[in-house]
């Protein structure tokens, strides 16, 4: 049995003693394509313009079939950007170490100070450092240049983004100061009465002089009360690193986990010369992962199943723009659909993601790369991956370990090394150097069969390197012969299809081996163009590799779509699983012309959660009940059409042919021969109205705050009108700013900045950005032939 032990949250951000964080995300100017000589365009010219970061220069503009991305990039445009900030360097930061992190800058990014090149970073999904010390000048005007250069292409399988998609920071601190990602905190021990934790600290010195230090750490509980304290004492030399060491015993602990989300505090203070120089605060949460073929994943010493999706980085309408409130939401929209788990396809995520994981409740595997040394398209990251994979392999690991909601590790995604020598040397390295700096998490990695390269079991070396072997669309037909053959091995499906939702359940439920699922995938995304889609009678079906899927820029494999709409597949799930839904109708959508539909893995024939199919009036539509009763029962406008069993034999499934007629469908679960619980679809009038439904009516007017409103087309009774598909004109009157605007439509070819847009399906999505005065904005949306619909929203001042 391998044993793991728990981590801290997140690096400080606030004002500490010796030490400031400010937020350096507005106050830029944005430049796309490059001046004379391909460097920055002057300070002058006309194509600078400003910028509040977060920002994604790419979701800007209308899709083209022209790309240099192509449909992996969903036929987003590209290119080269620069971004500019000019800043006085205040007498204060003399004798201080300035410098700045970048959570995200995609890709190949250059940091210039002053015209010194301070940093590089070629891999668009790693956050880093840029040291401003050297260059700053003190009392003066100071530039800031990046350059993001996104313009060699294909360099990614799904849609990047450009720019600096992720928020920035600029730290200030003494000389003598902890080391960015530097606090470590450990649970060693863990049981109902107390608990171990163990923190480490490392400390830089940047002066010119041996310092002594005392470090102490502070814990406080989740209600802000000190429960314990630990210290340790060292020298350090100028230039050098120093780490230190202590335990401190924790009584009566509230342990995290997805149903607890509790979050402890470390406050760790370093002292020089009997001066406090440095203050980081750490949020963590108390928890232990295990990991065993014969008791499977095991979470504060209970055993738990991952019942996963994977994610891509995007949020539709925004690209790739990190807001902390897009990332909470989609968390938020995860965990509401019943996922306790989701894997980061394929790179390490926003750390406001991680932070949104660990304070809602959501385990996390987190994979560094998709691919290795070989490439999968021409640009990729393969062409740096041997000069640069350990130092982006350290960012992730050292940023990350700390959330208690990262439970996995993940080296990387189907990896074209995986049956041969050189992965195998390749794995080593990279299991290696992550037990090196955290021996608390299992290491996996996603990986596929070898199709004609060779068979199965050659991989059995690579998965030998791993904790949790990862199954990319092999689990079921896989698992129980491997676990024949090699029974101590830990598998979960690290990728699945839609349609294997009941058959890796099952897998997982019934053997403790297999730890869990995670389908491909949770969400729609952007990029990947075509993947879920399904062709009509008669066309030819193209996968969405080996085609033109023009006009199609996105994937449609998703649980959730992307406004945020749970499909049928979801709730299906959701039941399956026994996350909370016991009922819920689909109806399956007829194909054109009565034939039947071409579908692939990733994209069964298509079912729609509505009860309006004019054209179709008496033809025999197949009604899917999901269900966790003994039986069901369907009901149309009052009548009982039959009843029929939904339990574990039937997949929690049943089916219902169902003449077509308007009205109302309706499902009763039930249990010991009583109705449980009842469930509707109503056939939708003519459009009589739009409705307009935040997810938050109060934002923070710090010019970073969302509320993300959902637009609906509605007959005169208030049910949902499918077939819509007006375009609607939104307008906003106050302090805020209109983010995006889109639909689940994935291809339309307008921008998702565009307006008026059409809603799809009688849905979309307008997300409104704050600005940084308070005060109220109204939201007005307008179609043709409805009255127009109005929100108010609140920004409200933080201080």
């Amino acid at each position: 049995m391998t044993v793991f032990g728990l981590f801290a949250c997140c690096a400080a951000r606030d004002l500490a003693a010796g030490r400031e964080v400010v937020d350096w995300n507005p106050g830029w100017f944005f430049s796309l394509g490059s001046g004379g000589g391909g460097g920055a365009p002057g300070a002058d010219a006309d194509s600078w313009r400003a910028v509040v970061l977060p920002h994604d220069w790419s979701i800007e503009s209308p899709v083209s079939r022209d790309a240099p991305a192509l449909g992996g990039g969903g036929f987003f445009q590209t290119g080269t950007g620069w971004y500019r900030r000019d800043f006085d360097a205040p007498a204060s930061w003399r004798g201080r170490r300035v410098a700045i992190e970048f959570e995200g800058v995609y890709m190949n990014a250059e940091v210039r100070l002053n015209g010194a090149v301070v940093a590089r970073q070629p891999y668009g999904y790693s956050s880093f450092f840029a040291d401003l010390t050297p260059h700053l000048r003190i009392g003066e005007k100071n530039t800031l240049l990046v350059r993001a250069d996104n313009s060699a292409q294909p360099n990614c399988r799904w849609f990047s983004g450009s720019g600096i998609y992720r928020p920035v920071r600029l730290h200030v601190t003494a000389p003598v100061r902890v080391a960015p990602w530097g606090v470590f905190v450990a649970t060693t021990r863990l049981d109902a009465g107390s608990a171990s934790i163990r923190v480490e600290t490392t400390v830089a010195n940047g002066g010119d002089a041996p310092a002594g230090l005392a470090v102490e750490t502070i814990i406080t509980d989740p209600a802000g009360r000190e429960v314990a304290r630990a210290g340790a004492e060292g020298r350090v030399a100028p230039g050098a690193d120093f780490t230190a060491a202590a335990t401190a015993t924790l009584t009566n602990p509230r342990p995290w986990s997805p149903e607890t989300p509790a979050l402890y505090r470390a406050v760790t203070r370093v002292r020089a010369g009997g001066e406090v120089v440095d203050e980081v605060a750490t949020p963590f949460g108390v928890r232990t992962v295990r990991v065993s073929a014969e008791r499977g994943f095991e979470l504060n010493g209970r055993p738990l199943k991952l019942a996963g999706g994977n994610v891509h980085h995007d949020h539709g309408p925004l690209g790739a723009a990190a807001f902390a409130r897009a990332e909470e939401r989609k968390v938020e929209l995860l965990k509401a659909a019943g996922f306790n788990a989701a894997r980061t396809s394929h790179n390490p995520p926003s750390p406001a993601f991680l932070d949104a994981c660990d304070r809602l409740g959501l385990l996390v595997m987190d994979e560094a790369f998709d691919g290795w040394a070989r490439s999968k398209t021409a640009h990729d990251y393969g062409a740096w991956f041997e000069e640069w994979w350990q130092r982006d392999l350290d960012a992730m690991v050292l940023r990350d370990r700390n959330h208690p909601g990262v439970v996995l590790w993940s080296i990387g995604n189907e990896m074209f090394e995986r049956g041969n020598a050189d992965g195998l040397r390749i794995a080593h390295a990279l299991t290696r150097r992550i037990r090196e700096l955290d021996t608390t998490r299992p290491v996996a990695a996603g990986v596929n069969g070898m199709g004609k390269a060779g068979e199965w079991p050659q991989l059995d070396p690579l998965f030998a390197t791993l904790d949790v072997a990862g199954y990319n669309y092999e689990l079921a037909a896989r698992h129980a012969a491997d676990h024949g053959r090699l029974p101590h091995r830990v598998i979960v499906a690290a990728e699945s299809y839609l349609s294997e939702t009941f058959a890796n359940w099952a897998a997982a439920h019934d053997h403790a081996h297999v730890i869990g699922d995670f389908v491909w995938s949770a969400m729609d995304y952007l990029g990947e163009a075509g993947i879920g889609r399904v062709f009509p009678p008669g066309e030819p079906i193209v996968r969405h590799w080996e085609g033109d899927q023009w006009p199609w820029h996105g994937a449609a494999c998703g649980d959730i779509d992307l406004t945020g709409l749970r499909k049928p597949g979801s709730h299906y799930r959701n039941i399956v699983w026994d996350r909370g839904e016991k009922l819920r109708v689909a109806v399956a959508a007829p194909a054109p012309g009565g034939g039947e539909w071409g579908v692939s893995p990733w994209a069964p024939a298509p079912a729609r959660a509505h009860w309006t199919w004019p054209g179709h009036e008496g033809e025999p539509l197949a009604v899917e009940v999901y269900s966790r009763y003994d039986t069901v029962r369907l009901y149309l406008n009052g009548g009982l059409l039959g009843e029929k069993p939904a339990a574990r034999a039937e997949e929690f499934k049943a089916v219902f042919p169902v003449p077509y007629a308007p009205g109302k469908l309706e499902a009763a679960g039930v249990r010991d021969g009583r109705e449980a619980e009842r469930f509707a679809l109503v056939t939708a009038g003519a459009p009589a109205r739009l409705r307009l439904t935040p997810d938050r009516a109060r934002i923070a007017a710090d010019g970073q705050d969302l509320s993300f409103v959902v637009v609906e087309v509605l007959d005169a009774g208030g049910v949902a009108v499918p077939s819509a598909g007006h375009p609607v004109r939104y307008t906003l009157d106050g302090p805020a700013a209109l983010a995006g605007i889109g639909s689940a439509d994935l291809t339309d070819r307008d921008s998702y900045r565009a307006n008026p847009r059409r809603v799809f399906q009688g849905r979309a999505l307008v997300i409104v950005r704050a600005g940084d005065k308070a005060g109220a904005v109204k939201l007005t949306a307008s179609a043709p032939g409805l009255p127009p619909a109005e929100l108010v929203i609140h920004t409200e001042s933080s201080r």
